[in-house]
């Protein structure tokens, strides 16, 4: 039984050294019971040895941490016991059938025999896979397997569960299906701590914490992050030769940012439209047709992109004054 908290997850001051390196730097925040938290950040950001520290898997070298009332440092194996984890890679096995996974997972999980039955008709269910109970989990497409995934990770009924890039390779419905289970998870009181890649997701989350080069840069609601970091506007672009009209307009005096997104550029400026209309200029002189251009809503890959710019600037500013 884990002891009684309002936080499901607690962090202060986490860190973890490789020897010189340090791939994770003092973060703190706390994850309430039933949010579900997002945990962003580009490959090598240090998003994987934070999970394994807190799922009791890594030894923290500095800082404490809590999750579900245990203490990462001197009870992993409660910890363990009371989390589900599920990765982005099938971890099950392929040439077992959907029923036998569960069966495989209860014994696991030692979930005791009078409950067994009733959690893994629970798990089929929940997973939709009622009727493919007898097939084999490696004929599965990746959605289902994907919920089959979810449903062993969950068997033992752990009140937090830890999704790392959970959906990544799935099919657009199957992602907005698996979302659909993770509200309901939510919906009844089950922590979900959850790493994603795909920005849209990113505002299914009650609150975002951004991390990047092993530091904690950024940590609030979408909308809040939203607000706050994206003070400016942000004109979304169209036009030929987008790599080439970008190299163009990041070197505009009114322009703060410019990154692609896709085929279509997203500029971040003070006063949208002088800015636009100076964009309009240099295209118009440099020999591009004549772009669409509008004011559009931040989305969160404009604020994780505007966040991680505006640290490399504050780095790259403190090096030439060390300099």
């Amino acid at each position: 039984m884990s002891p009684k908290t309002e936080h499901a997850v607690v962090v202060n001051g986490l860190g973890r050294r490789f020897g010189a390196f340090r791939a994770v730097k003092d973060i703190s925040f706390a994850v309430g019971a039933g949010e579900i938290f997002g945990f962003l950040g580009p490959n090598g950001a240090g998003k994987s040895t934070t999970i394994r520290m807190l799922c009791g898997i890594l030894a923290p070298t500095e800082g404490t941490g809590r999750v579900a009332g245990f203490d990462v440092r001197t009870q992993p194996e409660a910890i363990k016991a009371h989390i589900g984890y599920m990765s982005q890679k099938f971890s099950l096995y392929e040439d077992l059938t959907v029923e036998e996974n569960i069966d495989f997972y209860s014994g696991i999980y030692q979930i005791p025999a009078v409950k067994k039955k009733a959690r893994k008709e629970w798990a089929l269910h929940m997973a939709g896979l009622d009727e493919h109970r007898h097939m084999r989990a490696g004929l599965l497409s990746g959605g289902w397997k994907q919920r089959l995934s979810l449903g062993c990770a969950i068997l033992h009924e752990p009140p937090v569960i830890f999704l790392d890039e959970p959906t990544s390779g799935v099919d657009p419905i199957s992602r907005r299906r698996f979302w659909d289970l993770i509200y309901e998870l939510a919906g009844k009181g089950v922590t979900i701590f959850v790493t994603t890649h795909y920005m849209d997701e990113a505002e299914y989350c009650d609150r975002v914490a951004l991390i990047y080069r092993g530091e904690l840069i950024a940590l609030g609601s979408p909308e809040a992050l939203k607000r706050e970091t994206m003070q400016d506007a942000v004109l979304e672009i169209q036009c030929e030769r987008p790599s080439e009209a970008m190299e163009l307009i990041e070197k505009l005096d009114a322009v703060k940012e410019a990154a692609l997104f896709g085929r279509e550029l997203h500029v971040v400026a003070a006063d949208a439209d002088a800015t636009g209309e100076e964009i309009r200029r240099a295209l118009r002189e440099a020999g591009f047709a004549p772009a669409r251009m509008e004011v559009i809503t931040p989305s969160m890959e404009d604020v994780f992109v505007s966040l991680i710019e505006a640290r490399d600037r504050r780095e790259s500013a403190q090096k030439e004054v060390a300099a």
